[in-house]
């Protein structure tokens, strides 16, 4: 280890940190604060925006657009690859795909992992059960070669839903990619994304543009980020807890009155999560402010703008970012109730603000999106 802290000296901090032997399912930060040296650490390499290095690779998937309610991109599973779209939702930390072995609806209009037909597929003899805000999903843990982003990734666990709730049925997607701390991952499963890191594929940050209005050019990025999606500078938000990407929001404003997370509130950037999503007290404030939750579709342009204050700095969203059109149900806000303390700053925001994850300086990015 301290040939390790002398290697710190000379590289950057995110390249030295990938060369510590870590335990499985743990972040690079994680096993340094169980040491006690992370602090140290951060003392005498503080925070810098991320280098780039020739040994690492960049991998981006693109990602689908499903009317602004979901994004997600295709990935491929076994040997030979069998493939399936997958969410990329920072909300949650596992992996997984319907499985042959699955009868339900869901499963049955989706593509099924087959393992027989995989020649490096392992089953781990785990069981697993996901809990989601509209239902879970049941199976067991594999281990097998998942390429992402056109990035390999060997030895990867993976879940195989042998029962899933009636609501996946109604999903594009036939699974789910979760992009939050391991510590989350359900089972104990390790993420695709630590994975990644901990084998030195990619550097420890992945990036996330969301297109607008269905249009095409969604995608994330691992171990890598694009300034053509934002314009201005990054402003960088630590982390206020490390299992999903929870960050301390101050207020939120219209027209300069604080109309929620007065005193200030907990916030988790979630790609999985279509809305901006809070307690119901703060979210009828929060409508109430802007004209109501259901709005005239002709009156979007002398709606208020929402102004969401994160560490000092004013992240405005218009009302056209934050106002849904429907051919079928009129126009509504973007905010829902989530009868939980914790808010979520879901595809609404994201939006509008292209969004870096850094996992060992635990940092999160966020640039005006272009």
């Amino acid at each position: 280890m301290k040939a390790a802290i002398i290697l710190c000296a000379i590289v950057a901090l995110s390249e030295c940190l990938l060369r510590i032997p870590l335990n499985k399912g743990k972040t690079a930060r994680e096993s340094l604060e169980e040491q006690g040296l992370w602090e140290e650490y951060r003392q005498q390499f503080p925070y810098r925006p991320m280098a780039k290095f020739e040994d690492f690779a960049v991998g981006t998937e693109q990602m689908t657009n499903d009317a602004d309610l979901a994004y997600f991109g295709v990935i491929s599973i076994g040997t030979p690859p069998q493939s399936f779209r997958v969410i990329f939702d920072t909300g949650s930390s596992n992996l997984w795909v319907p499985s042959v072995y699955c009868s339900s609806a869901a499963c049955n209009n989706h593509h099924k992992f087959n393992p027989s037909q995989s020649s490096t597929f392992r089953n781990t003899g785990k069981s697993l059960q996901i809990q989601y805000g509209t239902g879970s999903m049941t199976g067991f843990l594999g281990t097998d070669v998942v390429a992402v982003g056109g990035i390999q990734v060997p030895h990867q666990t993976f879940g195989l839903s042998q029962s899933e709730a009636p609501f996946m049925a109604h999903m594009q997607a036939d699974g789910i990619l979760g992009l939050a701390f391991p510590r989350l991952a359900a089972s104990g499963a390790q993420t695709v994304f630590n994975n990644m890191v901990q084998q030195g594929l990619v550097q420890d940050y992945f990036s996330v543009y969301l297109s607008s209005n269905s249009a095409t050019g969604s995608e994330v990025t691992f171990g890598g980020y694009d300034p053509s999606h934002y314009t201005g500078n990054l402003v960088w938000i630590p982390l206020s807890s490390e299992t999903y990407w929870q960050i301390t929001v101050e207020s939120m404003t219209v027209n300069g009155n604080v109309v929620a997370c007065n005193g200030g509130c907990q916030a988790i950037v979630d790609t999985g999560t279509s809305l901006i999503v809070g307690p119901n007290s703060d979210i009828s404030s929060l409508n109430n402010a802007v004209g109501g939750a259901s709005v005239n579709c002709q009156n979007i342009a002398n709606m208020p703008e929402v102004t969401i204050n994160i560490n000092g700095h004013a992240f405005t969203l218009p009302a056209s970012a934050y106002v849904r059109q429907s051919n079928y149900y009129g126009c509504s806000t973007g905010f829902g109730n989530g009868g939980s303390s914790l808010w979520i700053l879901g595809d609404v925001f994201i939006r509008q603000y292209y969004t870096i994850f850094n996992m060992s300086n635990n940092y999160v990015g966020l640039a005006k999106a272009v």
